[in-house]
């Protein structure tokens, strides 16, 4: 994954309370070749006409979208079924971090093992700052990992990131579950040398 310590961007909000991991990657697209980019399926079916043309209204479509990497989202986030797929694509396109009041468990779960920072927002914050960007599109927001701490604009000030140590660290790193084990090798292959010397009857 790629490392993350500190993103500063403007901010996309996409409306929608509940949306789920199909409207985030409809499950047709998930037999695809993720090498080829799964960004290209992102809210497919909810950001196109009914004759598959992008939908100009949709944020994501609107113009200077393109340089956002920080999504603002309404409540349950990412709620449905358990498909990583759905993580895939807003990483493919470019999303570094995900402001919301809340997410669907294992999709928070499995952004954190992509290297896809999700940062729960109070509802009443995250609706001061929809409001705040309403009406200041290129207004900035900064999701500092590094020192845990999201900084809004305006007067709307500085917030917690709350994330496990571990998965912070693997994604200060930019590293996943099994890169960081292999970065304490030496230590394990320490303990088995030690512990079999020890334990003798486990060689048995």
């Amino acid at each position: 994954m790629k490392a993350f310590t500190k993103e500063t961007s403007t901010v996309i909000a996409v409306p929608g309370v509940n949306c789920d991991t199909d409207q985030i990657i409809p499950g047709r697209f998930l037999k695809a070749d993720r090498a080829q980019g799964y960004g290209q399926f992102l809210f497919h079916d909810i950001r196109r006409t009914e004759a598959g043309e992008l939908d100009p209204s949709f944020p994501l479509n609107q113009p200077g979208a393109v340089r956002s990497t920080i999504l603002l989202v309404e409540d349950n986030f990412g709620c449905g079924s358990s498909r990583e797929g759905a993580v895939y694509a807003l990483v493919d396109h470019g999303i570094r971090a995900i402001i919301g009041p809340s997410f669907g468990d294992i999709f928070f779960n499995n952004a954190l093992k992509n290297g896809l920072v999700p940062v729960r927002l109070s509802a009443e914050n995250c609706d001061r700052l929809a409001d705040y960007l309403s009406r200041f599109p290129e207004a900035e927001v900064t999701v500092d990992l590094e020192n845990s701490e999201l900084v809004l604009p305006g007067n709307l000030g500085h917030h917690p990131i709350v994330i496990d140590a571990f998965a912070r660290e693997c994604i200060l790193q930019g590293l996943d579950e099994i890169e960081m084990t292999f970065t304490y090798m030496e230590k394990i292959k320490a303990f088995e040398t030690e512990r079999m010397a020890s334990h003798a009857w486990l060689a048995r």
